[in-house]
């Protein structure tokens, strides 16, 4: 009506409307692939060495949580370096969840 064709709709309308809603759902994405502890120790192949390709096997953080926790001596430095990991896993998931409740909110335009 105001004499704008399909794709200046799109680009100066909806996708700035969008915009929050989209960085908000990766941001939650990010959020779920770091809580998604059993799939993600399967298919990296659980080895726990530091990669220099992407191609090796390689273990994740909550991996790690999930490997060891059972097998630990409570009290031990192994014990409190798990909740360590633990702790900086919370923190991401975190700030993650406050960058997707900001832009969940406009605060991206």
């Amino acid at each position: 009506a105001l004499g704008a064709n399909k794709l200046e709709t799109i680009l100066f309308i909806l996708l700035p409307a969008a915009a929050p809603g989209i960085f908000s759902s990766i941001m939650l994405g990010f959020g779920r692939i770091l809580g998604e502890t059993i799939t993600v120790l399967m298919i990296t192949g659980n080895a726990p060495v530091i990669a220099k390709t992407p191609l090796v096997p390689v273990r994740t953080l909550t991996a790690t949580i999930a490997s060891e926790m059972g097998e630990v001596i409570q009290g031990s430095e192994h014990y409190y370096a798990l909740f360590a990991i633990g702790l900086i896993l919370f923190i991401i998931s975190f700030i993650i969840n406050i960058l997707a409740d900001y832009f969940i909110k406009g605060g991206g335009k």
